[in-house]
């Protein structure tokens, strides 16, 4: 094996291994390494020697295994105040709730007049568009549509997000979440998508917009957000200068 010291035990040089391809970008960050059989067959290792050297980075944070889907990069661990622009999975996960996401598309498709104007791209640009159902204690309570710039985050399309925040994977690319605009209007979704939160189309949602910017100012994301009224409270608190 290479990077490794051949005094090593045989785990800690596959550890070692296996940290400088995520180091080096060859594992990318919220994507699935190759599985204990194929790690033992490429480096000819007992299927003991594999496990070993994932546990031990997994203990230390840099890989996450996912039951019935196999063993994902983490990205850096990041801080953040209920305060601050935040994500669906962050406040769910800072408030120990038990939150979770089922994605029904993820696809590029050409921005178009009206995407093109809210994020700043040409009508031919491409974005992802994600539509994905949010789940409380297995209860569905919004149903999100998010459109992100295609040139922005190129490797978005690799990355599982039922398992890795979206606002995550900003910040490993380096487009910090700094600033939102923010609209809240009531509405009526028409019959297929209230299905999808087992809501009747008579039934009321609260459509909640956010159009992202980062640190340097760009566009990085447009998501509305349908909301189950009768599943959710809003919360906002105001200061005076």
């Amino acid at each position: 094996m290479s990077n490794a010291n051949y005094k090593s035990p045989l785990y800690i040089q596959l550890r070692e291994v296996i940290r400088n391809k995520i180091e080096d970008g060859e594992f990318p960050v919220g994507t699935a390494i190759p599985s204990e059989s194929q790690l033992a067959e490429t480096y000819n290792l007992n299927p003991l020697s594999v496990r070993s050297a994932l546990s031990a980075l997994k203990y230390e944070g840099l890989l996450r295994s996912v039951q019935g889907k196999g063993v994902f990069v983490n990205g850096p661990k990041t801080e953040r105040d209920l305060e601050t622009l935040g994500g669906y999975r962050q406040t769910m996960d800072e408030r120990s709730i038990d939150a979770h996401t089922r994605v029904l598309i993820k696809a590029l498709r050409p921005a178009g007049p009206y995407y093109a104007r809210l994020l700043d791209l040409v009508e031919d640009d491409q974005v992802w568009f994600t539509r994905r159902i949010d789940y409380i204690d297995k209860e569905p309570v919004a149903l999100e549509e998010i459109y992100i710039p295609e040139k922005l985050l190129p490797s978005f399309g690799d990355v599982d997000i039922e398992l890795f925040s979206i606002y995550d994977i900003f910040t490993w690319n380096g487009l910090l979440p700094t600033d939102a605009d923010q609209t809240l209007r009531v509405l009526f979704l028409e019959p297929s998508r209230a299905k999808l939160i087992n809501l009747s189309s008579d039934q009321a949602v609260m459509e909640l917009s956010n159009l992202t910017r980062d640190a340097q100012g760009r566009k990085i994301e447009f998501a509305r957000n349908y909301v189950r009224p009768d599943k959710t409270d809003f919360f906002a608190h105001y200061a005076k200068d």
